[in-house]
């Protein structure tokens, strides 16, 4: 993995990295700083995501540059590396480390291999006014002078010395590289590093490139892909028979291994540092902190699980009993414009072929998407509230007992988590696992997690079916996708990927009131995906079908005997038996491939109607246990394309990449006959 060696950055631009643990208020900050002047991405040949925000404060151009929150810079993960190697190659010009003011002893751990990097920092003493609610006495003045750095008090949700932040940025930018950070590792690792660093100063290519004590103390860790750089730089046998036989004389001499060593040593300088600039003062009631007694009850063994259902079931019954009336505004605004767009063009004798592709296709298709912007920018807007307040972190914890007991790992549950927003970056998540066998599992099960992707669908069913319990339904598709994933991972654990799996552990981070304008910049990060989908993918999807509808020429618009008809009555006797064996139907589901906000979009073109009326059409043609049953297919049926691609990226393999396809195909049709079938013998 390579990561870019050299900032792009424009003239007299100042680049700032922002680092810091997770649960550090890195995001606030880095919120706070850039506002909505924001763009997100990944890093070069991985799929961690990259943040970059930009500002210009007094006449300075600043490009904030979000790095991926860490506890240390390490190389056991795609974070800490991506972290570290930017740091390292990238060149920051400053480097604004997050740490929670409360929890100093834990944060410093990584502050302290940043300052031993040699990097220019500058500290953000974050929630800080919890630290003073905690009773904890940081003498800010006595630590920024041990450290030898700025350091800045701020409490990011309130704005609080923020400007001050990115001035002291500012200025320790042009101050340059600063002396490295040198710690007393005790007299055995010393002399030790003291013989490597001397052979690392012998060689000019090493010596340019790293700072030689802390690539001395690299190779003592067994950084494997410092070491990988290291050989794929030089060939010194010398250097490296010194790094085996430090290792070797370290291990005898403590009993334990270099790394562990350094690591004791490096926490030992933290908690001496604490020790002289911090003072807490708690009491009996501070010991049993607001976050330990909600945790109490909503992570308890009986009361967890029913808490985190009843939580979602909110958030769906705020999203549609909010968004359905703004709904209604959007539908008669397309149909306006439908109407306003068709007078005109005919008044400008522009031909009826014309007008249908502008009005039936492009307005009557992408608008039959776009009139549930208000469901899914509210949807966003809880899910950001249930993490912005570290609920969800909590809803990780509590799902983990069922995790384990049906054979994935506690860690899988929040890949799964992501793939509620879209299942392309949960996908993508799976990495986090250490165990090949439960990634491949996490990756296999994740496209069962019903993404934002196929709510417009479940509205417009629930809407035209179920309107006086439309969440309800719609959370019992949530939930069903859920069991469904642990059923299948209890499945594949048995007969595919046999082996033990690790038990989650995980931060769980104090409860916070989130901030309004923290939630809709999450908010519009994602909401913002979608209509960006709308323009591009749908967009041309929906002018596929129009003209597929139109085609061959001369055949009714959008009949059984245009192309797409044809395409759709040969599909169609596949789903007979689950209760939707209609050529719309067929036709809807092959183009949901695509997308599959698309299934509005084909239905709306096919039956040549904006969403108002295909609620009518629906529901003169369907049933409501047929439109279930067409809901839960939507829900499990093949994933869209982009998913299928990540799987094929993860899996690295065409053979699980068709597996996954297949097996999606064959459950989705089991599950809708079953409640097709089912809900006929009931009498439904």
């Amino acid at each position: 993995m390579e990561i870019a060696r050299k900032v792009d950055s424009k003239q007299g631009e100042i680049v700032v990295a922002l680092a810091g643990n997770p649960n550090s208020g890195k995001t606030s900050i880095f919120n706070e700083i850039t506002g909505a002047r924001q763009h997100v991405g990944n890093w070069p040949g991985v799929t961690v995501e990259k943040k970059e925000g930009f500002l210009t404060y007094q006449g300075s151009e600043i490009r904030v540059v979000d790095l991926p929150g860490t506890y240390s810079l390490g190389a056991y993960s795609e974070d800490e590396v991506v972290a570290r190697d930017y740091i390292l190659f990238g060149n920051p010009d400053v480097v604004i480390n997050t740490v929670d003011a409360s929890n100093l002893e834990r944060n410093l751990y990584l502050t302290t291999q940043l300052l031993e990097m040699g990097a220019s920092i500058v500290l953000a003493l974050n929630m800080y006014d919890e630290a003073k609610k905690n009773r904890v006495e940081i003498d800010v003045d006595k630590l920024s002078k041990i450290l030898g750095v700025p350091i800045v008090p701020t409490v990011a949700t309130k704005g609080e010395g923020i400007k001050k932040l990115i001035a002291e940025a500012i200025e320790t930018s042009k101050k340059g590289k600063r002396k490295p950070l040198k710690i007393d590792y005790g007299k055995e690792i010393e002399e030790e590093i003291k013989k490597i660093q001397s052979l690392i100063e012998t060689d000019s290519i090493l010596k340019e490139k790293f700072q030689p004590r802390w690539l001395a103390v690299k190779l003592l860790e067994e950084d494997e892909q410092i070491l990988r750089e290291v050989e794929k730089l030089v060939h010194n046998e010398n250097l490296l028979n010194q790094v085996q036989n430090s290792l070797k004389h370290i291990e005898e001499i403590f009993g334990e291994e270099a790394e562990t060593v350094i690591a004791d040593r490096r926490y030992g300088y933290i908690s001496g540092l604490v020790r002289e600039a911090v003072k807490k003062h708690p009491t009996f009631e501070e010991r049993i902190s607001v976050s330990d007694k909600i945790d109490r009850i909503v992570t308890n063994r009986y009361l967890g699980l029913p808490i985190f259902f009843l939580a979602m079931w909110m958030v769906f019954k705020f999203t549609f009993v909010l968004g359905d009336p703004m709904i209604g505004w959007i539908e008669s605004l397309f149909e306006y414009l439908a109407g306003l767009t068709g007078r005109w063009l005919m008044a400008a004798g522009v031909s009826e072929l014309a007008i249908s592709l502008v009005t039936d296709g492009i307005i009557g298709g992408v608008g039959s998407v776009l009139v549930f912007i208000p469901n899914i920018f509210l949807l966003f807007f809880a899910i950001s509230v249930l993490e912005d307040s570290g609920y969800m972190a909590r809803a990780a914890y509590v799902m983990d007992r069922i995790m384990q007991a049906f054979g994935l790992p506690g860690k899988a549950f929040i890949p799964l988590l992501i793939g509620f927003g879209c299942n392309v970056p949960g996908v993508m998540a799976t990495r986090t696992l250490e165990n090949k066998n439960d990634r491949m599992i996490s990756v296999l099960i994740n496209p069962l997690m019903s993404c934002g992707a196929r709510l417009p669908v479940y509205v417009l069913f629930a809407s035209a079916f179920f309107p006086a319990n439309e969440g309800t339904v719609i959370f019992s598709l949530y939930i069903l996708g859920m069991v469904l994933a642990v059923i299948m991972a209890k499945v594949f654990k048995k007969f595919l990927f046999k082996g033990q799996s690790a038990p989650l552990v995980m931060e769980l981070p104090p409860y916070r009131i989130p901030t309004l304008k923290g939630i809709f910049i999450h908010m519009w990060e994602r909401g913002s995906a979608f209509i960006k989908k709308a323009g591009t993918i749908i967009f041309g999807v929906v002018v596929i079908v129009w003209a597929l509808s139109n085609l061959p020429v001369g055949v009714e618009y959008a009949s059984q005997q245009s192309i797409i008809g044809r395409i759709g009555s040969f599909l169609a006797p596949i789903f007979r038996p689950v209760g939707f064996g209609t050529w719309e139907a067929a036709a809807s589901l092959m183009f949901g491939l695509l997308a599959k906000e698309v299934i509005v979009g084909t239905l709306g073109v096919l039956y040549g109607v904006g969403e108002e009326g295909l609620t009518a059409v629906l529901g003169s043609q369907w049933t409501a246990l047929s439109a279930y049953s067409f809901m839960v297919m939507t829900l499990i049926y093949i994933p869209c394309v982009a998913v299928i691609g990540a799987i094929k990226r993860e899996t690295n393999s065409w053979k699980w990449t068709f597996f996954a396809v297949g097996y999606s195909l064959v459950l989705g049709w089991i599950m809708s006959f079953i409640v097709y079938q089912g809900g006929r013998l009931l009498g439904l």
